[in-house]
């Protein structure tokens, strides 16, 4: 049987988690310099995910996605913020 890149990707690094059919309730886009950023935000988790594409992306809102991510922390106005650093997502 063949390995997913998903998969693969789970088994090398320990720390990332797959969530598959979770629905996305809110996608912002702003651009940060050559890069956009999107942050989403899923049903029944209070923390954003977020995730750099050189260019926009159709809204993500409403839609289900399969997501590949790990926990990290971002230093807002001198504040711990949690945030889920996305490796991959698609729409499922």
């Amino acid at each position: 049987m063949m390995k997913s890149d998903v998969d693969k990707m789970l088994n090398k690094h320990q720390q990332l988690t797959h969530s598959v059919d979770i629905k996305v309730t809110s996608h912002t886009q702003r651009d940060i310099g050559e890069w956009v950023q999107h942050t989403i935000m899923i049903e029944n988790c209070n923390v954003p995910f977020k995730f750099n594409r050189t260019k926009p992306y159709q809204s993500l809102k409403g839609a289900k996605v399969n997501i590949t991510y790990y926990p990290s922390v971002e230093i807002l106005a001198g504040f711990e913020i949690e945030i889920m650093k996305v490796v991959r997502i698609k729409r499922s």
